[in-house]
């Protein structure tokens, strides 16, 4: 088996259901809405990375996870650089998962960051799929 990214598209798109691209969809609208979430609860943000805030610039942090789950959740719902869209939420989803560990532990929060960091590994991996902008662009070459 190919294991080239051009050699993953093409087993992907062979091996491509509907379903695949309907999780890759709820996918990002979950990153979007999380992403519009942190930015309407500034504060519950601030509390939350209050553990690591010594090691991390709040501003900094707060600002690219907002930009990061926004755009990206709308990359991703459209299907639109999938797979770079995702290595950008991947640093995020790594420490949503970490938090937990360093900070007070919260089991449904780290249900939710590890399942949502293993559909991405496995959407960076898979990539996008056939109902996407990815498969549409490359199909009008």
């Amino acid at each position: 088996m190919d294991t080239s990214v051009k050699g993953l598209n093409k087993w992907a798109n062979a091996h491509s259901t509907i379903w695949f691209d309907a999780f890759r969809i709820l996918l990002g609208i979950f990153l979007i809405y999380k992403g519009a979430y942190f930015i309407s609860n500034s504060r519950d943000f601030e509390d939350l990375i209050a553990p690591v805030s010594n090691f991390l610039g709040g501003m900094l942090t707060f600002h690219y996870i907002a930009s990061a789950h926004i755009m990206g959740g709308i990359m991703i719902v459209f299907g639109l650089l999938t797979r770079w869209a995702l290595i950008a939420q991947l640093p995020i989803l790594l420490g949503a998962v970490l938090i937990n560990f360093i900070g007070e532990m919260n089991a449904v929060n780290l249900l939710v960051a590890t399942v949502v960091l293993a559909v991405s590994v496995f959407y960076t991996i898979y990539g996008s799929g056939k109902h996407s902008a990815d498969y549409y662009f490359k199909m009008q070459k």
